[in-house]
């Protein structure tokens, strides 16, 4: 039998772990089910995987539930994204806006049409594209702004189109993180001149390889068909393409497998039932962490209209100095070896990588960034100061992800976060510990606001 004392000992020192129940199901993704199976054995069975006909279908079907004209399948969302920016003009010496603050392909890609990035900072409190340095960024080159609804978070689409009407430059979103996802009542991925997403097996929408891109602009649609879907040029209608039509803009082949579309199809009618257990169990976490000091979940405020859909990758600010300035590091090593497992940190800006400043990919010369400018545009072209990206990866954590409403054990991934709370000082270094035991005598630990 388990004494007190060892329930309430930190786990990382040998005590009794918080989370006790099993995992089961609660982190299985995505979820598999007989109807799923029997689609992809179909399409294999009847050896169509490199057709289109059941991909057009699923495509049908997606744009009908996102409510938009036109959705073109992916073999994966990198090329969805690099197709979609080509669609909508993006081309040599052009540059476009994106946060530092996301995953590699939602912009790396331009460097293959000709054109570059020039990075904006995030938001602090959601992580997603600040508008204010966005209009720092616009210049007479720009593009596009690449909106990216961080880790299911909806970016403020509001100021965002607002600066896209005034300056007369298209928004693209990327919503690989946000399937599902709304902005005061409207889905994300609606908004821009055109939107995409990748497909693959971790994100909320998960179908395996894939991507999709949306639009409601036939000119937009047409191009992409153009650059990367060669056997569907019949689609063509604009007669300034249909010269150009029979090989595809650039030698790019980007056909969905057809075994992901027909499991796509399957998911299409699941999801959403889906995704409401996770906001009903992720919700729920927040919800019990709401006097917790130290950690505070990012998430819209309730009843905004405002939702984080499949809710990819649930994330918390941390505020070390609520814990006797605790590094991050070692509290989440804390709660790892309680059952509960988080992870410090988020994406690495982009905008301090190699590949971004230095690297000469194509043999130009001069770092790729800068190879479509004018030498006297190169010479003012400098690295951005992105305070809050740079710094965020000390302030961020990721939280579990829960995929069913089951109380009791959410329940206990929480007492993992508020017995090592209650213990952090037993996680200082020994100086700082003693200290800290003295002022925490007789006195209660109370959570700060935000």
């Amino acid at each position: 039998m388990v004494s007190e004392t060892q329930k309430s000992k930190l786990a990382l020192f040998g005590g009794e772990k918080a989370v006790q129940l099993p995992e089961e199901d609660m982190f299985t993704w995505p979820i598999v089910t007989r109807e799923h199976e029997e689609a992809v054995l179909e399409v294999i069975r009847n050896r169509t995987m490199s057709g289109t006909d059941i991909t057009k279908k699923f495509e049908q079907e997606y744009a009908k539930k996102l409510g938009v004209k036109y959705a073109i399948g992916f073999n994966n969302g990198t090329s969805a994204i690099q197709t979609a920016l080509y669609g909508m003009g993006v081309g040599i010496g052009d540059e476009v806006i994106s946060p530092s603050l996301t995953y590699w392909a939602t912009c790396l890609q331009v460097f293959s049409l000709g054109a570059t990035v020039r990075f904006a900072d995030v938001c602090s409190d959601t992580l997603c594209i600040d508008p204010d340095d966005i209009e720092r960024r616009i210049t007479q080159k720009t593009k596009a702004i690449v909106v990216v609804h961080y880790l299911a978070m909806p970016a403020d689409m509001g100021r965002i189109m607002a600066i896209s009407d005034k300056h007369g430059i298209p928004v693209f979103e990327d919503i690989s993180h946000a399937h599902g996802a709304r902005y005061k009542g409207k889905e994300v991925g609606t908004f821009g001149l055109a939107s995409a997403a990748s497909l693959m097996s971790a994100k909320s929408f998960a179908i395996g390889e894939a991507g999709m891109m949306f639009t409601n602009n036939q000119k937009v649609y047409e191009r992409a068909v153009l650059f990367g879907h060669y056997e569907r040029h019949n689609d063509i209608k604009s007669t300034e393409l249909q010269e150009f039509s029979g090989l595809p803009h650039g030698g790019y082949k980007y056909r969905m497998h057809q075994a992901s579309s027909a499991f796509g199809l399957v998911q299409l009618k699941l999801y959403d039932r889906q995704i409401a257990e996770i906001d009903k169990a992720m919700n729920y976490y927040c919800d019990l962490l709401k006097d917790v000091p130290a950690l505070y979940p990012i998430r819209p405020e309730p009843n905004s209209g405002t939702t984080k859909g499949g809710w990819y990758i649930p994330a918390a600010k941390y505020r070390s100095e609520e814990l006797g300035g605790l590094s991050l590091k070692r509290f989440t090593d804390a709660l790892c070896a309680e059952g509960s497992l988080c992870f410090p940190g988020v994406n690495k800006p982009l905008h301090m990588h190699p590949v971004f400043t230095s690297a000469d990919i194509y043999g130009h010369g001069v770092p790729t960034r800068v190879a479509n400018m004018s030498e006297k545009d190169r010479s003012v072209f400098k690295p951005e100061s992105l305070p809050v990206t740079e710094s965020i990866n000390n302030e961020v954590l990721m939280t579990p992800w829960f995929k069913h409403y089951k109380p009791e054990y959410i329940e206990q991934h929480v007492n993992a976060v508020k017995k090592v709370v209650e213990n952090f000082h037993e996680l200082l270094p020994g100086d700082t510990k003693e200290e800290i035991k003295g002022e925490l005598s007789g006195a209660k630990v109370r959570k700060a606001k935000l």
